[in-house]
């Protein structure tokens, strides 16, 4: 489980089909085989490490709902390492699960702050409400306001500065999962 609040902002050594190496200094600290960590949001298995990098394998259904096939060696990537019992929960509870991409439509100066307008697929659009949460490429933000196929998002210039939104451009993908409780709600509703 995670919390969304990025701890680092890696960069992509090596990437390939079924694999990939982050370069990281924070989340390696502690790091060890076997550990889950999220990168842009996916939670991943550390599978090699060492003080500098990390490498975790990607399996075919992980290409196939994440953005991380698109990642380009140099390029930053979201890391957070799992929540340790009795750590103070920041964000909201993220599991790293990916439910699918969205794209991003817009972004938009207001104040100090940006606004970005994100795409959402239809079967995940019902899970989004005003000032719920999302976890966009593993960061946990509030939603502003939702549309018939959009939601935004107010981004401050901390978020900014300390995740990979800054790198972003209208047309990227992004990863998107949705919150937990809402699914668990509507699961149950249906029964």
């Amino acid at each position: 489980m995670f919390t969304g609040i990025v701890e680092e902002v890696g960069v992509v050594a090596k990437i390939s089909d079924n694999s990939m190496t982050v370069r990281a200094k924070k989340v390696t600290e502690d790091l060890k085989l076997g550990d889950s960590i999220a990168v842009n949001g996916a939670c991943l298995t550390a599978v090699s490490l060492d003080r500098a990098q990390f490498s975790v394998d990607l399996s075919p259904e992980t290409m196939r709902r994440t953005s991380l096939g698109r990642l380009t060696e140099g390029g930053p990537v979201n890391l957070e390492r799992a929540l340790l019992a009795g750590d103070r929960m920041g964000g909201h509870i993220v599991q790293g699960h990916v439910d699918g991409t969205g794209r991003i439509m817009s972004t938009k100066a207001e104040g100090d702050s940006i606004i970005f307008r994100i795409r959402v697929p239809k079967r995940l659009n019902r899970y989004i409400v005003e000032k719920g949460f999302v976890a966009v490429d593993g960061i946990s933000l509030t939603v502003v306001k939702r549309g018939a196929s959009s939601f935004t998002l107010a981004v401050i210039p901390y978020t900014l500065n300390n995740t990979n939104l800054a790198a972003l451009s209208v047309g990227d993908r992004v990863n998107l999962e949705a919150d937990i409780l809402a699914k668990y709600v509507e699961s149950l509703l249906d029964r």
